[in-house]
């Protein structure tokens, strides 16, 4: 399909999305930024709760597509995580099928899969249809997300490509990171071809480079004519002699959502 002209990003000011904004104009995006704190330089940007339907509502209007980045993207109480993350992605896609917008690219992560064991030695990479396992509260929000999208794919027509995001930073941090991580110009590329393929219905895609030690499939995201050019290991050296080796008898470093499944980062806010 030809590539949508104005795409709503929620989470704009978040990471991911500070380094979404900056990139994906180049593909001749014009980007519609919302996000529930203001955005420096952004004059024009949203500012509003998914809890508010009415906002939501009005910032989609008119749009030709939806990334979906806003939420709470580390482990929080589930009440929390409830509102930010399972009603808030539910009062966008309403939004979104009232406004007769046609596709979102949903923001899903490795900790929707969180308690897969890592692939070890000759083991295959991990299938995008392995069961799901959340490693906390916000994974299960990811699978959540997810269901929401198979069901306004089935019921209302409304496409989305879930993308189980591993790390997206400009470089990697950890030797976990080295096998899940997603350089900003792949992700770049990835959402490209994410709001562009034909006929995705409902497809759930793993986001990484092209790593060396990439422990999961990359075929589905392929398939939408994703193109990665990146790899993680420049920095493999380094972090390596810096970290050690991953133990599989580490509990964090045996599953794919490392320590998400033994001592979770939590919400500041």
């Amino acid at each position: 399909m030809p590539a949508p002209r104005t795409v709503l990003l929620t989470g704009a000011a978040g990471g991911l999305g500070t380094l979404m904004r900056e990139l994906l104009p180049d593909y001749g995006y014009e980007l519609r930024l919302l996000d529930m704190r203001p955005i420096e330089g952004a004059p024009d940007a949203i500012t509003a709760d998914l809890a508010d339907r009415d906002a939501v509502r009005e910032a989609v209007r008119g749009v030709d597509a939806i990334i979906h980045l806003a939420g709470i993207s580390l482990e929080a109480p589930f009440e929390k995580i409830l509102k930010a993350n399972i009603e808030g992605t539910y009062h966008l896609y309403e939004a979104a099928r009232e406004e007769g917008v046609g596709r979102i690219v949903f923001a899903s992560s490795n900790h929707a899969v969180g308690y897969t064991p890592r692939p070890q030695g000759d083991d295959p990479l991990i299938p995008v249809d392995t069961p799901r396992r959340p490693d906390t509260f916000y994974g299960l929000s990811k699978c959540f997300g997810e269901d929401l999208a198979q069901l306004y794919w089935d019921k209302h027509g409304l496409e989305t490509v879930s993308v189980r995001i591993g790390s997206c930073f400009p470089e990697p941090t950890s030797v976990r990171m080295l096998s899940v991580w997603m350089s900003p110009a792949d992700g770049a590329r990835l959402f490209h071809a994410a709001l562009t393929a034909e006929h995705v219905g409902h497809t759930v895609v793993h986001g990484s480079s092209a790593n060396t030690r990439l422990w999961w499939d990359l075929t589905t995201a392929r398939a939408l004519g994703y193109e990665p050019q990146d790899d993680s290991e420049p920095w493999a050296e380094k972090l390596i002699a810096e970290q050690g080796e991953l133990d599989p008898e580490n509990e964090a470093h045996a599953y794919l959502g490392g320590h998400f499944v033994t001592d979770p980062p939590i919400w500041p806010y």
